[in-house]
């Protein structure tokens, strides 16, 4: 669909001129006014199907002719996509891990897309590189990491478990195999390396065991107790029965909050299974890692400096804009696997005269400076204001959890660790389908859907 309005000569960029700057406040007012106009109710999602927003957006060319202009394009945002957003801060929205932006994240945000700064290397980010660094190393002391750890910022879970294990991998590969993965490739014995973890746990375990040539097969899943936590006689009897069968154990991944129910893996255990078999221990606390800024239910998590690295995840109880994670090592030495030095980025000598190129701990070479949206929010809202935030959050799920044990329509899968509750009606399972979708599009509601045993 084109538009008849002369396009607005819009300027391409801020700038130090008086008409740049007012045309950026301009088209941010707009854009404000915009969004707040379409927040007039309470719920969480206006309810249009998969086929009306398909037909909505059908109507209009990706690349038109001509540009419409900046009045007419945000016209058009006001009419076919405001109304459609989910309203995450809705208490109507209930669903998944995804949470409520906090509003100093937001002001965050637009910093950091304003600058537009690459954490690749200093000269492309100088004071958001020394931010990320000085976030970094407070992170590690947070979750009980000391001298000669480290960590950097992700795209989320996905991607800081991905690292992990490939850490793991070559650290075993190198100091029981005798094997540089970096230099030579996967060991002739690559089939044979086995790692494991919950049952219950994120999908990204397969993803990362595809992506480093070690294949689906090469993940143990073990099976999980009443309280969906790993089972350590079982994850014991599996690895001595792969020993016998000739494999190599070379990692456990303990999830701390997994996806579905929130359930905690006991990494003392764990860290002494670790240690006995020589085997790398992970800690994938995308999810829970929040509880470690409760001053009441903190020790849920146990000690995770036990592990070997943690995955932290800010976009889900830190209420953080997506996407915002770190990963944390307690040993620096292991991001090693990603440094390579290139001339036109990251030269040696650089380094050596104390400028840090970050782009030597990531799998990423161009990436935002996320570690302002967690330097701003901590500042704002501090230890005591972070504490009361993940205390009343998993409070909210505790409170549920009583009240649907309580009333006879309703089975409690388990009773909450973190945020997550996982209910069902008493009725079919069609039933709570259609429940579901009945409450999404038709009262503004929305839940998750998995399944329980």
């Amino acid at each position: 669909m084109q538009m008849s309005q002369k396009p607005t000569n819009l300027p391409y960029f801020l700038g130090p001129e008086k008409e740049k700057k007012d045309e950026y406040k301009r088209v941010l007012t707009d854009t404000i006014e915009a969004i707040t106009d379409s927040v007039d109710d309470q719920g969480a999602y206006q309810g249009a199907t998969v086929e009306a927003l398909q037909q909505a957006l059908a109507q209009f060319s990706l690349l038109p002719k001509q540009g419409i202009g900046w009045e007419a394009l945000l016209e058009q945002v006001k009419q076919t996509i405001l109304p459609h957003f989910l309203r995450t801060w809705s208490p109507n929205y209930m669903a998944h891990l995804h949470s409520p932006a906090l509003l100093e994240s937001i002001a965050s945000e637009l910093i950091i897309a304003t600058f537009n700064q690459s954490m690749d290397s200093w000269d492309q980010s100088p004071v958001a590189t020394e931010v990320e660094v000085a976030v970094v190393n407070q992170l590690c002391e947070l979750y009980g990491y000391h001298e000669g750890s480290d960590g950097v910022f992700t795209s989320g879970g996905s991607q800081s478990n991905l690292s992990a294990i490939t850490m793991a991998r070559d650290w075993y590969c190198s100091t029981k195999l005798g094997h540089d993965v970096k230099k030579e490739g996967l060991p002739p014995s690559y089939h044979m390396l086995r790692l494991y973890t919950s049952e219950v746990s994120h999908f990204s375990m397969e993803k990362s065991a595809h992506l480093l040539g070690l294949g689906y097969n090469a993940v143990r899943k073990v099976p999980v107790d009443d309280l969906c936590r790993m089972d350590v006689e079982k994850l014991n009897a599996m690895i001595e029965s792969d020993k016998q069968a000739g494999l190599l154990p070379f990692c456990v991944v303990a999830t701390i909050g997994t996806t579905d129910y929130g359930s905690i893996d006991p990494v003392g255990a764990l860290r002494e299974v670790c240690d006995r078999e020589g085997m790398f221990l992970h800690a994938d606390a995308a999810y829970g890692s929040g509880l470690q800024l409760s001053p009441t239910y903190r020790s849920r998590l146990g000690n995770l400096s036990l592990c070997d690295s943690i995955t932290v995840d800010f976009h889900k109880m830190f209420l953080l804009p997506i996407s915002c994670g770190a990963l944390l090592v307690k040993n620096k030495e292991h991001f090693s696997v990603f440094t390579l030095h290139a001339d036109y980025l990251n030269r040696e000598e650089d380094e050596e005269e104390g400028y840090t190129n970050l782009v030597g701990k990531s799998l990423q070479t161009t990436r935002r400076g996320d570690a302002l949206k967690v330097w701003m929010a901590f500042q704002c809202r501090g230890k005591d204001g972070y504490g009361k935030i993940i205390d009343t959050c998993t409070e909210n799920a505790a409170y549920l959890a009583k009240e649907l044990l309580a009333h006879d329509s309703f089975t409690l899968a388990i009773e909450p660790e973190l945020s997550s509750v996982v209910f069902r009606h008493n009725g079919s399972c069609e039933l709570n389908k259609r429940i579901r979708k009945e409450l999404l599009h038709h009262h503004q509601v929305v839940i998750g859907q998995t399944v329980y045993k």
